[in-house]
């Protein structure tokens, strides 16, 4: 059952953004978000409109490691999510079943989310990379009634016992359905009614740098109707060819490898490696000819150690998000390519909410300007009122028209964390800012890692981007370390490029060139070569080294440097 009213409503938001693509104040003024009371991504934008207008554009293109190439139209992923639909019910999954889904970039992975939208289950999406132990608690926590997983990862569900539906992708496993069998299937699928647009869609465990995992609950409308913004900021056209660098299991991957591309009606490209390697992915950019590219920092990183002007490529817009970018990343394409890396911030609990959209002025290391239909606070965290700098907090309101679209129901199950959260009418990020007298918002850091030293504010984003303008430096991380004059000191871990090792003099040029770019009361006073420990989605967990650090209590590791020691 499609909702006409809601789909023209949909459409009329997205050609809104798409004709001001390049006109951000007027976009900001005047973008309402599309509020429908039923709605359906899958069934009435995915089924109703692109299928029908495109039917023979490709939807979805896999790219192997070995360059082989898949390719399905918009047409075949609405016929073979149905089949899909229509076999998953006659297990008995439906509306409301939640439903923990363990698959890679395969076609598989859209043809079940598609296929889950449109009966209306939860999809809880999740790594392949999971131990037992995580599985045990995203089936508990998230009451799962259904799993769809990869055949080689089904083992791990050994000792995850409970009464839940399992389907098993690839090789037959025992126990388990067969999702192959869905080409023999004739089970029929039609909906058994419209989707209420405040319905719950998505549950996403997040990564998590400090806690476990918050299970975040997303609907039919804060995900499919909020990446609005997500489309405007990476400046998606239709028929463009939309390739992103980020796992199945995480927000980002439904970010820009569902929603963002397919609303504009844009073509996802996936590049399905086995391991990152920057020169393949360039001559796929290439040969794919990707015109929109979103990677995260570690990524780019990794790619401007390659002489990018030897690759001519189709490319329009970049984009980079998940942490911000440092300004020399930045710097380094521009001068190759002659585009300019917009940044981005959002989070798994919303859309895009801040970002550089096309056309816009660029401050190099700002993040940009609130997307339309966000507003946007800096809070102090002492007085809890507007500022120039601090807490990067939502305006929400109290009623639902004022409340943005982009953002999550809350956390689930949890109303202490939500208590916090939604405090004082305002969704609270939990990342600090500050805003410059022309609105740009630039990245101080999470709460819990600005710190202080002598007596002064540390943003460890700001050292970490000096740290990586230095050519043998890769990665880095700034952390507090205790020191009995100061009582902390900037302490600095660091990953270098291939090719250079670890040596005392190294450290020494490193913390030169640190205390010619950073003011005196900024600069690092110590330095450690080490791996930097990460979550499982790629973000630094600089609490680890936090911790270690304080744990030593100011006593020396070995492998450490500091400035004295360059007297």
């Amino acid at each position: 059952m499609t909702s006409p009213e809601a789909t023209e409503q949909f459409r009329e938001a997205r050609d809104f953004l798409l004709a001001h693509r390049t006109d951000y104040d007027f976009a900001r003024a005047q973008f309402e978000w599309p509020r429908p009371e039923h709605f359906n991504f899958a069934i009435d934008w995915f089924d109703a409109v692109l299928a029908v207008e495109h039917p023979g554009r490709a939807a979805l293109r896999i790219i192997e490691a070995d360059r082989s190439e898949a390719a399905y139209t918009f047409r075949e992923l609405a016929t073979r999510s149905d089949r899909v639909a229509g076999w998953l019910r006659a297990h008995g999954i439906g509306r409301g079943t939640r439903l923990l889904v363990l698959l890679g970039n395969q076609v598989e992975l859209w043809e079940t989310t598609l296929a889950a939208m449109k009966l209306g289950a939860v999809i809880i999406p999740a790594t392949t990379l999971l131990a037992p132990a995580d599985l045990h608690d995203r089936v508990e926590r998230g009451d799962v009634g259904a799993v769809i997983a990869r055949s080689d990862v089904t083992e791990r569900f050994a000792e995850v016992h409970g009464a839940y539906l399992r389907v098993a992708v690839g090789e037959p496993v025992e126990g388990w359905l067969r999702y192959g069998d869905i080409d023999e299937s004739i089970d029929p699928f039609s909906p058994d009614g419209p989707t209420r647009a405040h319905d719950p869609l998505l549950l996403y465990f997040t990564s998590g740098t400090t806690a476990l995992p918050k299970l975040v609950e997303h609907t039919h409308v804060s995900y499919p109707i909020g990446h609005l913004s997500t489309m405007y900021w990476i400046g998606l056209q239709p028929g463009d060819v939309h390739l992103n660098v980020s796992s199945p299991g995480w927000a980002k991957h439904a970010w820009s490898c569902v929603f963002a591309p397919w609303i504009a009606g844009a073509t996802i490209a996936i590049f399905n490696y086995d391991r990152f390697d920057a020169r393949a992915m360039l001559d796929v950019l290439r040969d794919a000819e990707v015109t929109t590219f979103c990677a995260p920092p570690t990524v780019w990183r990794m790619l401007i150690q390659q002489d990018l002007a030897q690759w001519q490529t189709s490319l329009r817009e970049l984009v980079g998000a998940g942490e911000p970018l440092n300004p020399e990343v930045i710097e380094h394409v521009s001068r190759a390519w002659g585009l300019t890396i917009r940044d981005g911030f959002g989070q798994t609990e919303t859309s895009l909410l801040i970002g550089n959209s096309p056309g816009q002025p660029i401050k190099i290391g700002s993040m940009g300007r609130p997307m339309p239909g966000f507003e946007i606070t800096l809070v102090d965290p002492i007085t809890d009122e507007p500022a120039d700098e601090g807490e990067i907090c939502i305006e929400c309101g109290v009623a639902d028209q004022t409340r943005p679209v982009g953002l999550m129901v809350g956390y689930a199950g949890d109303h202490e964390r939500n208590g916090q959260a939604f405090a004082g009418g305002r969704y609270h990020t939990g990342d600090v800012a500050v805003r410059d007298a022309d609105g740009y918002i630039t990245y101080v850091g999470r709460t819990d890692d600005v710190f202080k030293a002598s007596d002064y504010r540390i943003s460890p984003f700001e050292l970490e981007s000096v740290l990586i303008e230095h050519p043998a430096v890769a990665e880095a991380a700034v952390v507090p370390a205790p020191d009995e004059l100061r009582l902390a000191v900037p302490k600095a871990y660091v990953v270098l490029v291939d090719g250079r090792v670890p040596s005392k003099e190294l450290a020494g040029d490193i913390l030169w060139y640190c205390s010619e770019h950073l003011a005196p009361y900024k600069r690092i006073r110590r330095l450690q070569f080490a791996e930097l420990p990460k979550t499982i989605s790629g973000k630094i967990r600089r609490v680890e080294l936090r911790i270690a650090e304080a744990d030593r209590g100011g006593v020396r590791p070995d492998g450490e440097y500091r400035e004295e020691d360059f007297a």
